[in-house]
C-alpha cells in the first residue's frame, strides 16, 4: 500500500468529527510536550507526550469509532497523517478533504 493509498483509509477511520478533535487536541498537546522534554531534557514530558498524544486518540477508537487505531498496523504512516489531519483541521481545510474521499 502506498501512502496515497492509506491517506483515505486513515481517514475513513476517523469518520466521527469527536474522533478527529480528539486526534488535533492529542497531536497538538503531544507535539507541545514532545518540545518541551526536548528543550528542558525532561524525560517525564516525554513520556507525558506519548500518553496525551496517544492515549486520547485510542480511547476515541475504541469508544467512538469501534476501530483498532491504523497505528498499530502502520505506525509511521499514523504519525504522519495525524500530523497532517492536525495541520488541515487547524487551517480550516480537513472538511474539503474529507468531501475530497467521500467522508461526510
Amino acid at each position: 500500500m502506498t501512502y496515497d493509498e492509506f491517506w483515505p483509509r486513515y481517514l475513513r477511520q476517523h469518520r466521527h468529527a469527536t474522533t478527529r478533535r480528539v486526534h488535533v487536541i492529542g497531536t497538538t498537546v503531544g507535539a507541545a510536550l514532545l518540545l518541551a522534554a526536548v528543550v528542558t531534557l525532561d524525560w517525564r514530558l516525554l513520556v507525558a507526550a506519548l500518553v496525551v498524544g496517544y492515549g486520547g486518540a485510542w480511547l476515541s477508537h475504541a469508544l467512538v469509532e469501534k476501530n483498532r487505531p491504523e497505528t498499530f498496523s502502520y505506525p509511521f504512516w499514523s504519525l504522519a497523517n495525524d500530523l497532517r489531519m492536525t495541520w488541515l483541521y487547524l487551517n480550516g481545510r480537513l472538511q474539503v478533504e474529507l468531501e475530497r474521499h467521500g467522508i461526510r
